[in-house]
């Protein structure tokens, strides 16, 4: 027997094993299986190029539960005692690289690094065994020990057939590893497409009400999953089986690709579009990342741009370097090439699908628009080819490319200032109203409801030349679009003081919302009142939403207008009752402030050119008495206003009208608009 140290730098390697070399307990399977896996590889490689002439037998990798141990079997190459002392001993060693040296042409089907991940087995293991035989004539089997120190122990055992088992005796704070559920959920996760069949434990069976194991290896992997296989080879049905092997909840996906590159590096993969309901957040991070079948990782934003981790799937790359652990991603140029090359296969494949079967396209871009237009929106170069068969669809249902919708609108849709004017509606029931008296001009309104959709409307007025998006209810449907200057008198000032302050007075208090009441001269046959929303304001608030650093405009109240329209006959009417029932009580305050103004114009006058340290203290004072005296009479003026209001049904039937038509309608005021409606019929 021969006992002696490992070879490692460090006092001691375990305690660094156990903290920091590995990212997750778990992985240990992962390495080991891998191991096994590599050995069997090899054994094949040999085999197929005539160095080993033997029966090759059954190849499976046997992984096993015992009362305090896992051991994980192997019929690979096996190792000498040399073999032990370069590979296990010395940890510096890789016995992978040697080999990938030796038959660099023949290899292509070897992974990862025998030596290193195989002391990945210490992070939950008090004591390791390895009982191994090579498949090399007249070796003799050994056995190593080690306890988790540097010291070890390698003596001559029987061993009856070539290959290794690795013994792992399981460490009292990690007894989870023996359970039977905990190892097939690790084996499922890391090992599910390996290309050597893994059996853990025996098929079961139903038999007289309960489960009984049968005498045939329960074979938890697929050797030949479908990525490896030519597309020729596969139907429509077998990628959808595949993708619900993947992810069993999920919707049948829109379409896929099929990865295969040899040249500048290698790459397999089948990538699918998803169905993505709502959240984006909860979609990303479905694609799977192996190495040469052995699952790596769900973590792929170095691999593929930020838009693409919304795709799902698997990407399969012997080229895509990769820690001790293979659990986190390296910067490389190869990482680089495979984003572009990716990102390229994406945009090329949708405007095949396009350009070939553009009803398809149609039927299916509900489900695909959030994807393109995150991918516009984080990826310059998508956007160019994307432009080409992105989708505007209007509030009709009928979808256009960007060009399309250019030259269907540019002659009806452009302003005075030669601007192309995109009207959109963010929610076709809500915003009827306000669709409706835009398509009855002849104009054209987008349907954009997206969760992405105000991001998009930013980033297209900066591609787009001479054009601004606006939504129907920014504004009436007369300033949506501005074919000519025309300046109309609306109201003389008493009667836009006398109206705007009686509807002021009566508008509910809504918590973070602002009304600015205004006149305008719409039309006898436009509503009477009608509520707009500032485009820049509301967009701003929709922007803090889904960016950060904008909380600012977040915080700040809906700022909406209430316009009055001066030719519709109730507002003329409201105004004439109004000047009737107020004229006696308002004329002597007008007189007064009248007076007041006069008197303030001509101090003001007095005033102008001089500095304020120049302008003798009483006349100062006498002009701020003048402000006090003027704004006290206007607030009186106001709650005349108000006063007769109070007892004007038809005010707050039309502001109630208004606000319902703009579902801003709710709780005790819809009540009450509910009983004054049955009053007045």
């Amino acid at each position: 027997m021969q006992k002696g140290n490992i070879g490692v730098t460090t006092e001691n390697i375990f305690p660094i094993i156990k903290k920091f070399l590995y990212s997750d307990h778990e992985i240990f399977l992962r390495e080991l299986v891998s191991n096994a896996v590599d050995a069997t590889q090899k054994l094949k490689t040999l085999a197929s190029i005539g160095e080993f002439k033997g029966e090759l037998g059954d190849l499976a990798v046997h992984v096993e539960l015992g009362k305090e141990t896992i051991t994980i079997s192997d019929r690979g190459i096996g190792l000498t005692a040399e073999e032990i002392e370069k590979y296990i001993n010395q940890i510096a060693f890789s016995g992978a690289n040697d080999f990938l040296e030796k038959y660099k042409n023949d290899a292509n089907a070897i992974i990862g690094h025998f030596g290193l991940g195989f002391y990945s087995a210490f992070m939950v293991a008090k004591k390791v065994e390895i009982v191994t035989k090579s498949y090399k004539e007249g070796a003799q089997a050994v056995k190593w020990t080690c306890d988790g120190s540097p010291a070890f122990t390698l003596e001559n055992v029987e061993k009856e057939s070539r290959g290794s088992d690795i013994i792992l005796y399981i460490d009292d704070d990690c007894k989870e590893f023996l359970e039977e559920s905990r190892i097939s959920g690790l084996l499922k996760k890391y090992c599910s497409f390996l290309p050597v069949p893994i059996a853990f434990g025996k098929k079961k069976e139903w038999k007289d009400g309960k489960q009984v194991e049968t005498a045939e290896d329960n074979i938890i992997n697929e050797t030949t999953p479908l990525w490896t296989r030519k597309p020729s080879e596969l139907s429509d049905e077998d990628y959808k089986s595949f993708y619900s092997k993947l992810y069993p909840m999920s919707d049948e996906p829109l379409f896929w690709i099929h990865l295969n590159v040899d040249y500048p590096f290698h790459l397999t993969g089948i990538l699918y579009f998803p169905k993505i309901k709502s959240n984006i957040e909860l979609n990303k991070n479905k694609i799977q990342l192996y190495c040469n079948q052995v699952y790596v990782t769900d973590s792929v934003e170095g691999i593929v741009p930020d838009f693409l981790t919304l795709l799902h799937g698997v990407i399969d790359s012997p080229d895509i370097p990769l820690n001790v652990s293979r659990s986190y991603l390296q910067s490389d140029s190869n990482v680089k090439k495979i984003s572009t090359y990716i990102t390229k296969k994406v945009s090329d494949r949708l405007q095949t699908i396009f350009k070939n079967d553009r009803k398809q396209f149609e039927e299916k871009w509900n489900d695909l628009k959030i994807f393109i237009n995150y991918g516009m929106l984080t990826q310059e170069d998508f956007y160019e080819k994307a432009q080409k068969f992105a989708l505007f669809t209007d509030t009709d249902n009928k979808h256009y490319t960007f060009e399309e919708y250019q030259t269907l609108i540019k002659d009806n849709q452009t302003d005075k200032d030669g601007n192309l004017i995109y009207l959109y509606a963010s929610d076709k029931d809500e915003q009827y109203s306000y669709i409706d008296n835009a398509t009855a001009k002849g104009y054209n309104v987008l349907l954009m409801n997206g969760q992405l959709d105000v991001a998009v409307v930013s980033m297209l007025e900066q591609k787009f030349e001479k054009s601004r998006f606006t939504r129907v209810d920014s504004d009436v449907i007369d300033n949506l679009i501005v074919k000519e200057d025309v300046h109309k008198e609306v109201l003389e000032a008493d009667k836009q003081d006398a109206i705007i302050g009686a509807f002021k007075s009566q508008l509910p208090a809504m918590e973070k919302v602002e009304f600015n009441v205004m006149t305008q001269s719409l039309g006898e046959n436009a509503s009477p009142v009608i509520i707009t929303q500032s485009e820049y304001m509301r967009r701003m608030k929709e922007m803090a939403n889904i960016q950060a650093g904008m909380s600012f405009y977040g915080e700040m109240p809906d700022m909406f207008n209430l316009i009055l329209n001066a030719d519709h006959k109730l507002i003329k009417q409201v105004l004439a009752d109004e000047e009737n029932a107020c004229s006696d009580s308002i004329s002597p305050i007008q007189k007064e402030l009248n007076e007041i103004n006069s008197s303030r114009n001509a101090l003001q006058d007095k005033h102008k050119g001089k500095k304020a340290e120049d302008i003798p203290t009483n006349e100062k004072e006498e002009l701020n008495n003048l402000d006090k005296k003027w704004n006290e009479l206007k607030k009186q003026k106001e709650t005349i206003f108000a006063q007769y209001a109070n007892d004007n049904k038809v005010i707050r039937q039309l502001i109630d009208l208004a606000l319902l038509q703009n579902n801003m309608l709710k709780g005790e005021a819809l009540n009450k608009f509910v009983k004054r409606s049955i009053e007045l019929i």
